[in-house]
């Protein structure tokens, strides 16, 4: 089907590996669904709840920052930066959108630290709450599996 990921077929090992979760604490209802989501994912991988650091940050604007700082502490492997826009009636959806996604692939370019993004964009609060635990999964999941994957492929690529 045109558009599907193709997933790994079971949970990869990646135990001996560190994270951190980055989550804006705007839109707390589904971010904080999206950090289970993450949570479990790594955990479903191997990865020990004493192996992931979870910093909060007020929103999606702050994650790129944050994530920069975790990058470069040396601490971690990959990180998961979690976050929700809602469209609104101005162009600040436009703005902060753009800031977080340019923000956190640069600090992943900038850094080698794989930075995977779990920044929901949608238009409205039924499509974010599809994509944090409802019909169409949680993003947050997905999000910790593509940096678990990332984090695997660094290892490999540094041995």
């Amino acid at each position: 089907m045109a558009g599907t990921k193709k997933t790994p077929e079971g949970p990869l090992d990646a135990s001996g590996l560190r994270f951190a979760i980055v989550v804006a604490e705007f839109n707390a209802e589904i971010t904080e669904r999206l950090l289970e989501g993450a949570r479990e994912c790594l955990a479903k991988n191997g990865v020990p709840h004493d192996q992931v650091t979870v910093q909060r940050v007020p929103g999606a604007f702050e994650l790129p920052l944050a994530a920069q700082g975790l990058a470069r502490s040396g601490s971690h492997d990959a990180i998961v930066a979690l976050g929700c826009v809602v469209r609104g009636d101005t162009p600040h959806f436009e703005y902060v959108s753009q800031a977080a996604t340019h923000g956190l692939q640069r600090v992943a370019l900038d850094t080698g630290i794989p930075v995977s993004f779990g920044v929901l964009t949608t238009e409205n609060v039924a499509q974010a709450e599809a994509r944090a635990g409802g019909e169409h999964g949680n993003k947050g999941f997905d999000a910790a599996q593509a940096a678990v994957e990332m984090a695997l492929m660094q290892r490999a690529a540094t041995r």
